[in-house]
């Protein structure tokens, strides 16, 4: 079954404020021991925006969550959530892109990071994608829609820890799943393995979102 979806820089107060916008992105390569996650974390005051040529993912389930978390001036909030989790994914030109706002004597701060350009695509294990906004043309193959989230065994399971997510509640899962033309704006990503050919990383002044 398919199922189709349409000068006086204050740099120590500068590094500050963009560590947790680097960390929450969790895409520079950082390859976890175990092979499923059971650990998980306070998201940052900073959403990030991914575009991506094509997403091409083995196991695929999507459920809802609430991501804890805190805004840029240090309060608690919480981000309900749509985690798209892969047991396995290849990603073909993938941009991702943070906006640390209202820096001292600078202003904007926008930090992109591209990879998977060229023949080797990003890949992935064990991924899982806290959506808040996703827009794409989607491919899903034997999809099961409806499923409680705890008993989809498709995808690589709930997240686990101190998510914050219903077993109980809707899920939906498939064998596997293709996204071409991905836009999207989510609050974390975790994985087991993230390989990213091709890495790039820049800084600039200004708004420079992927989208």
């Amino acid at each position: 079954m398919e199922s189709q979806v349409r000068g006086g820089t204050r740099w120590k107060r500068f590094a500050v404020v963009m560590v947790p916008s680097v960390a929450a992105t969790a895409a520079i390569g950082v390859a976890l021991a175990q092979g499923a996650l059971a650990a998980s974390f306070s998201v940052s005051g900073q959403s990030f925006k991914v575009t991506a040529d094509r997403l091409d993912g083995v196991g695929f389930s999507q459920y809802g969550a609430i991501d804890q978390g805190y805004t840029l001036k240090g309060e608690k909030t919480a981000h309900p959530v749509a985690v798209s989790a892969f047991k396995s994914a290849k990603i073909t030109n993938m941009c991702q892109s943070v906006v640390t706002p209202d820096i001292p004597l600078i202003g904007s701060v926008s930090l992109n990071l591209k990879a998977g350009g060229g023949s080797t695509p990003v890949e992935a294990e064990n991924l899982y994608i806290d959506v808040e906004d996703l827009q794409a043309n989607a491919t899903f193959r034997n999809i099961d829609i409806g499923v409680a989230a705890g008993d989809a065994t498709k995808g690589p399971g709930m997240k686990g820890g101190k998510e914050q997510a219903n077993p109980y509640g809707f899920a939906q899962q498939a064998d596997s799943a293709t996204l071409t033309d991905v836009k999207q704006t989510a609050w974390a990503t975790t994985a087991g393995t993230f390989k990213l050919s091709g890495l790039k990383m820049s800084l600039s002044r200004g708004v420079k979102e992927c989208y």
